[in-house]
């Protein structure tokens, strides 16, 4: 077929879901369709070091295939990509994949790519400067407060008792830029605090401390880019005290329940406020966006956005827009057409700039 498309995807990378992105590639390369795509895995190990693979001819049947050996495989010329494929699926979660600087660098070799631009990427993975943009769009979340780990260093006595008094207790502890729950804690007293601080401390510079707000989780699925769409709304029902990591990969108490049983009013305003959280971010091809639902007092609050979601077809964002009637298949094919339309969106903004010093 000679209109196929030349796809990258590129997965692995050196944050603490390096094994997450690596099943995320291995569902798209066999879900993608052979007939529209020629498909070209790159992988970035643990180190660092980013290795390709072949074209993939014959499906991959475990991610032990996907961890290429860079005996066998040569390290690609990366600002050569360009010539090699027109379009990157960029794959891995969490930072340095998912916070704006690989998009950065795709930006730079000029090759389109799914997902969200710089901008909307950096900002969706720092739960601190996120919640800044929601509050002043005027969307509803939780109280919040933030402290650098020096800060913590210098005075974690005086950070444990200001916490206290702002936020109570019980609190969670986040690591500022992680994904996938990791590094996150439930405070109950001044001494699970301190010990929670420290931990999420391991993982990032700035933490970030939240009210507990005492609701059940929602969360919906956002696809498109200036004109987005929303999916149905499912919801997350975790044996765990909290959503962890434990309780999205390892438990099997978990469950996902798609749609979620709640009222139209409920789907309604979190569709409005995902497409309003999504454009105030910049945000691009796709996010998913987590709520909590006070459904006594019948109030929604944003908890964050995930401008990279897990992408497994049992993820919760490939099985919303399933419920909604978009397949797996059609899910990526819609993705990557998203990407190819803001990259020509991007250069007009280079005619235009041509035409000015004409």
């Amino acid at each position: 077929m000679a209109n196929k498309q030349r796809l990258g995807i590129i997965y692995g990378g050196k944050s603490s879901e390096h094994e997450v992105s690596i099943h995320t590639a291995l569902s798209i390369i066999k879900a993608v369709d052979k007939a529209r795509y020629d498909v070209l895995p790159i992988y970035i190990q643990v180190t660092g070091q980013w290795v390709e693979g072949s074209w993939v001819k014959e499906e991959p049947q475990h991610v032990d295939e996907l961890r290429l050996s860079p005996e066998v495989y040569a390290a690609p010329d990366v600002f050569a990509l360009k010539e090699k494929l027109d379009v990157i699926f960029p794959v891995i979660h969490g930072p340095n994949g998912e916070d704006g600087t690989l998009q950065g660098f795709l930006e730079l070799i000029d090759v389109p790519y799914v997902g969200s631009g710089v901008l909307g990427s950096a900002l969706g993975m720092d739960k601190v400067m996120m919640k800044e943009v929601f509050g002043n769009a005027d969307i509803p979340q939780g109280a919040y407060r933030s402290y650098v780990r020096s800060r913590l260093q210098d005075g974690i006595d005086e950070v444990c008792r200001e916490v206290e008094q702002s936020l109570g207790f019980p609190c969670f502890v986040k690591p500022a830029n992680m994904g996938s729950s990791i590094g996150i804690s439930k405070a109950k007293d001044q001494a699970s605090l301190k010990k929670a601080l420290l931990f999420a401390a391991k993982f990032d510079r700035k933490v970030i401390v939240e009210e507990f707000i005492s609701g059940r989780e929602l969360e919906i699925a956002v696809l498109g880019n200036d004109d987005p769409k929303t999916s149905v709304v499912g919801e997350i029902v975790s044996s765990n005290e909290f959503y962890d990591y434990e309780a999205k990969y390892k438990s099997d108490g978990t469950r996902l329940d798609i749609p979620a049983h709640v009222p139209q009013s409920v789907v309604d305003r979190m569709k409005e406020l995902a497409v309003n959280a999504f454009l105030s971010l910049d945000c691009s091809g796709l996010s998913r966006v987590d709520f909590f639902w006070d459904e006594e007092n019948d109030k929604l609050y944003i908890n964050e956005i995930n401008t990279l979601p897990g992408f497994t077809p049992f993820s919760m964002y490939p099985m919303l827009w399933k419920e909604a009637g978009v397949s797996y298949p059609e899910l990526i094919d819609r993705l990557i057409s998203l990407a190819g339309e803001r990259c020509r969106e991007k250069k007009e903004n280079e005619l235009v700039a041509e035409s000015f010093y004409e």
